[in-house]
Protein backbone atom coordinates (compact mmCIF):
# COMPACT_ATOMS: atom_id res chain seq x y z
CA UNK A 1 0.00 0.00 0.00
CA UNK A 2 1.15 3.71 -0.99
CA UNK A 3 1.58 6.48 1.54
CA UNK A 4 -0.72 9.62 0.21
CA UNK A 5 1.35 12.53 -1.17
CA UNK A 6 0.44 15.23 0.70
CA UNK A 7 1.18 17.95 -1.89
CA UNK A 8 -0.57 15.45 -4.79
CA UNK A 9 -3.63 15.27 -2.37
CA UNK A 10 -3.22 19.81 -2.11
CA UNK A 11 -2.73 19.97 -5.65
CA UNK A 12 -5.86 17.51 -6.61
CA UNK A 13 -8.05 19.88 -4.06
CA UNK A 14 -6.65 23.32 -5.41
CA UNK A 15 -7.71 21.93 -9.05
CA UNK A 16 -11.01 20.75 -8.07
CA UNK A 17 -12.08 23.94 -5.86
CA UNK A 18 -10.76 25.60 -9.38
CA UNK A 19 -12.81 24.36 -11.34
CA UNK A 20 -16.03 24.20 -8.93
CA UNK A 21 -15.15 28.49 -8.76
CA UNK A 22 -15.97 28.72 -12.80
CA UNK A 23 -18.54 26.50 -12.76
CA UNK A 24 -20.50 28.43 -10.42
CA UNK A 25 -19.07 31.93 -11.59
CA UNK A 26 -20.14 30.64 -15.38
CA UNK A 27 -23.81 30.43 -13.85
CA UNK A 28 -23.55 33.00 -11.66
CA UNK A 29 -22.88 35.17 -15.11
CA UNK A 30 -25.71 33.01 -17.10
CA UNK A 31 -28.54 33.93 -14.53
CA UNK A 32 -28.00 37.61 -15.26
CA UNK A 33 -28.19 37.06 -19.04
CA UNK A 34 -25.06 39.04 -20.03
CA UNK A 35 -24.44 36.97 -22.97
CA UNK A 36 -20.74 37.36 -21.73
CA UNK A 37 -18.19 34.65 -21.43
CA UNK A 38 -15.73 33.96 -18.34
CA UNK A 39 -13.10 35.32 -20.98
CA UNK A 40 -14.46 38.22 -21.63
CA UNK A 41 -15.21 39.29 -18.36
CA UNK A 42 -12.02 38.77 -17.46
CA UNK A 43 -10.97 41.12 -20.62
CA UNK A 44 -13.29 43.73 -19.81
CA UNK A 45 -12.12 43.55 -15.97
CA UNK A 46 -9.26 44.31 -17.29
CA UNK A 47 -9.83 46.78 -19.12
CA UNK A 48 -11.63 48.78 -16.27
CA UNK A 49 -8.16 48.99 -14.35
CA UNK A 50 -6.53 51.06 -17.09
CA UNK A 51 -6.73 54.71 -17.04
CA UNK A 52 -6.89 55.54 -20.74
CA UNK A 53 -7.90 53.10 -23.27
CA UNK A 54 -4.77 50.20 -23.76
CA UNK A 55 -3.43 49.04 -27.17
CA UNK A 56 -4.50 45.23 -28.08
CA UNK A 57 -0.54 44.11 -27.03
CA UNK A 58 -0.87 45.38 -23.59
CA UNK A 59 -3.97 43.63 -23.09
CA UNK A 60 -2.53 40.30 -24.47
CA UNK A 61 0.34 41.18 -22.03
CA UNK A 62 -1.83 41.34 -19.35
CA UNK A 63 -3.69 38.83 -19.94
CA UNK A 64 -0.80 36.59 -20.73
CA UNK A 65 -2.28 35.17 -23.66
CA UNK A 66 -1.48 35.84 -27.79
CA UNK A 67 -2.49 38.78 -29.43
CA UNK A 68 -5.14 36.60 -31.44
CA UNK A 69 -6.76 35.71 -28.17
CA UNK A 70 -7.25 38.84 -27.54
CA UNK A 71 -8.50 40.46 -30.96
CA UNK A 72 -11.30 37.60 -30.69
CA UNK A 73 -12.58 38.43 -27.09
CA UNK A 74 -12.62 42.24 -28.46
CA UNK A 75 -14.53 41.60 -31.88
CA UNK A 76 -17.29 39.52 -29.24
CA UNK A 77 -17.17 42.58 -26.96
CA UNK A 78 -17.32 44.96 -29.60
CA UNK A 79 -20.25 43.07 -31.40
CA UNK A 80 -22.27 43.66 -28.00
CA UNK A 81 -21.32 47.04 -27.75
CA UNK A 82 -19.36 46.78 -24.48
CA UNK A 83 -16.16 47.60 -25.98
CA UNK A 84 -14.81 49.73 -29.29
CA UNK A 85 -11.63 50.39 -30.82
CA UNK A 86 -10.75 53.61 -31.25
CA UNK A 87 -7.52 55.25 -33.18
CA UNK A 88 -4.48 56.07 -30.79
CA UNK A 89 -4.21 60.06 -31.17
CA UNK A 90 -0.53 60.04 -31.33
CA UNK A 91 0.48 56.47 -33.68
CA UNK A 92 -2.52 56.07 -36.86
CA UNK A 93 -1.36 52.50 -36.70
CA UNK A 94 -2.12 52.16 -33.21
CA UNK A 95 -5.53 50.85 -31.93
CA UNK A 96 -6.91 51.05 -28.64
CA UNK A 97 -9.64 49.13 -26.73
CA UNK A 98 -12.17 51.56 -24.87
CA UNK A 99 -15.10 50.62 -22.64
CA UNK A 100 -18.78 51.71 -23.87
CA UNK A 101 -21.56 52.65 -21.55
CA UNK A 102 -22.94 49.49 -22.10
CA UNK A 103 -19.79 47.59 -20.73
CA UNK A 104 -19.60 49.72 -18.08
CA UNK A 105 -23.07 48.74 -16.99
CA UNK A 106 -22.50 45.01 -17.81
CA UNK A 107 -18.85 45.46 -15.22
CA UNK A 108 -21.78 46.29 -12.44
CA UNK A 109 -23.48 43.38 -13.29
CA UNK A 110 -20.10 40.90 -13.24
CA UNK A 111 -18.87 42.22 -9.49
CA UNK A 112 -22.87 41.41 -8.70
CA UNK A 113 -22.32 38.17 -10.18
CA UNK A 114 -18.71 37.52 -8.95
CA UNK A 115 -20.10 38.98 -5.62
CA UNK A 116 -22.56 36.14 -5.69
CA UNK A 117 -20.44 33.64 -6.40
CA UNK A 118 -18.17 34.46 -3.81
CA UNK A 119 -20.72 34.10 -1.03
CA UNK A 120 -21.92 30.51 -2.37
CA UNK A 121 -18.55 29.44 -2.72
CA UNK A 122 -17.60 30.69 0.93
CA UNK A 123 -20.83 30.16 2.64
CA UNK A 124 -19.81 26.83 4.66
CA UNK A 125 -17.46 28.73 6.57
CA UNK A 126 -17.16 30.97 9.70
CA UNK A 127 -15.33 34.34 9.73
CA UNK A 128 -12.24 32.93 11.35
CA UNK A 129 -11.50 30.16 8.55
CA UNK A 130 -12.22 32.88 5.69
CA UNK A 131 -9.29 35.08 7.51
CA UNK A 132 -7.32 32.08 7.54
CA UNK A 133 -8.09 31.33 3.62
CA UNK A 134 -7.44 34.77 3.13
CA UNK A 135 -4.23 34.94 4.73
CA UNK A 136 -3.00 31.90 3.00
CA UNK A 137 -4.55 33.05 -0.65
CA UNK A 138 -2.09 36.12 -0.39
CA UNK A 139 0.42 33.38 0.76
CA UNK A 140 -0.15 31.60 -2.34
CA UNK A 141 -0.92 34.17 -4.96
CA UNK A 142 2.29 36.00 -3.81
CA UNK A 143 4.35 33.33 -3.82
CA UNK A 144 7.69 32.09 -2.29
CA UNK A 145 10.24 35.02 -2.62
CA UNK A 146 12.87 33.59 -5.10
CA UNK A 147 15.80 33.15 -2.71
CA UNK A 148 13.09 30.56 -0.86
CA UNK A 149 11.67 28.58 -3.57
CA UNK A 150 11.71 24.89 -3.52
CA UNK A 151 12.68 22.48 -6.56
Amino acid sequence: MTTPDPDGLLAEQLLRLTRRVHRIQKRHLEQRGLGITPAQSRLLRTLAHYSSPPRMADLAQRLEVVPRAVTTLVDGLEASGKVRRVPDPTNRRVIRIEVTDEGRKALHELRGARRSAAEEILAPLTDDQREVLGGLLDTLVDGAPEGERHC
